[in-house]
């Protein structure tokens, strides 16, 4: 349909989108990864203790969700989605085509890893991911506690990554 809007979340989006949508169907974006990349110094973390949140870094493939919106509530929608995930301007609005689990190719609203932006990670060592996510809080919360919700519904949805599950332990760990 040319009315269709689609959004793909890799992260929270999962699990709390926050928007009316029309479906949902799980999702997989090529040429983006799914990493801790993101200093997060606004929803998980502060400029005097840095978090980490998620972003789509260059290279692999990212298995997501992926939220059909309908026409009529695409600018609130959207509206939403701009002061949600731009809080600091860390992502490139981008839209690229997303694979549905039913096969279908569609194109997506999509949030890219800024590498230019100074708030860019970058490709720490699992050590410096699992020390910063530890000791990090902001105003969405504990770093921890995101952590923990995406390896919980990347389970959910039957989607093993064993690096997101090995920095989880790492960081319970302490």
């Amino acid at each position: 349909m040319a009315s269709e809007r689609w959004v793909f979340g890799y992260g929270s989006l999962m699990w709390r989108p926050g928007f009316r949508f029309a479906e949902r169907r799980d999702a997989t974006l090529h040429g983006r990864r799914r990493a801790f990349c993101i200093y997060s110094v606004h929803h998980r973390g502060t400029y005097e203790s840095p978090g980490l949140v998620l972003g789509l870094a260059p290279g692999g493939a990212c298995r997501g969700a992926a939220y059909r919106v309908a026409e009529a509530d695409w600018a609130e929608t959207y509206a939403y989605l701009l002061e949600r995930e731009q809080p600091t301007e860390t992502y490139i609005e981008a839209r690229r085509e997303i694979r549905l689990d039913d096969g279908r190719r569609v194109p997506s609203l999509v949030f890219l890893s800024d590498v230019q932006h100074p708030q860019w990670a970058g490709a720490l060592t699992l050590e410096r991911q699992a020390e910063l996510i530890a000791g990090a809080t902001g105003l969405s919360g504990r770093n921890v506690d995101y952590l923990r919700d995406l390896v919980s519904h990347l389970r959910e949805m039957r989607v093993r990554d064993v690096g997101m599950e090995r920095l989880l332990a790492m960081v319970e760990a302490g």
